[in-house]
């Protein structure tokens, strides 16, 4: 009896746990902003991952800068970053309500961004931990914790697809260069056998 309470108890205790891990991608276009919501009950738990890239490349590793920033429901600013690349923000909602996060390309009115992102994190539902037993609490641990390297390996994944494609930009952009200094080479080669031929030729004088 003591076993099958037990068993209900943790099932009770997974079932009052909803993970939540959604991977996005968005264009930002020049000047471009694009914002996206939760809607949070107080102590839940979300983390926001990005990566951004640049698909039309026009623009160095080093240069692919947006903005970042969360509010709360009150439109207080939560995290607020400037002309980063990539990074991570995960934060406990204090209050109920609807949080609002930005990825903006307004710093850009020439080139556009593509940013890769993942919201992902914990949501309890009416969990006492005052009334949990240890067993319950131990499953609770584990299950953050499998969900804290989940999260870490869907935000590698993300950064290794966004660096794959930069990669794959940076290659077709040297074979075109290549090629193009292969037809200049090619070009002026034959001009300077033409142009040397036509100097040194004889003219027969009828």
């Amino acid at each position: 009896m003591n076993r099958t309470l037990s068993l209900l108890g943790v099932f009770a205790v997974l079932l009052s746990v909803l993970h939540v891990a959604v991977a996005h991608n968005v264009r930002l276009g020049a000047a471009g902003r694009e914002c996206f919501f939760e809607d949070l009950r107080q102590s839940d738990q979300m983390t926001v991952t990005y990566q951004v890239s640049d698909q039309e490349g026009q623009g160095s590793s080093g240069n692919l800068g947006i903005d970042f920033w969360v509010n709360d429901p009150r439109n207080a600013v939560l995290k607020a970053e400037k002309d980063v690349s990539h990074g991570e923000f995960t934060f406990t909602a204090q209050l109920s309500g609807r949080y609002i996060y930005c990825f903006s390309n307004e710093a850009s009115g020439f080139v556009s961004r593509e940013v890769g992102f993942n919201v992902h994190g914990v949501v309890y539902i009416d969990a006492s931990e005052t009334q949990a037993d240890p067993l319950e609490k131990e499953i609770k641990s584990l299950s953050t914790i499998v969900d804290q390297v989940k999260d870490e390996l869907q935000y590698l994944l993300l950064r290794e697809r966004m660096h794959r494609n930069t990669a794959e930009s940076t290659n077709s952009r040297v074979k075109w260069w290549s090629l193009f200094q292969l037809g200049v080479v090619a070009g002026t080669g034959i001009f300077q056998v033409y142009y040397l031929k036509r100097f040194f030729e004889v003219k027969s004088v009828v």
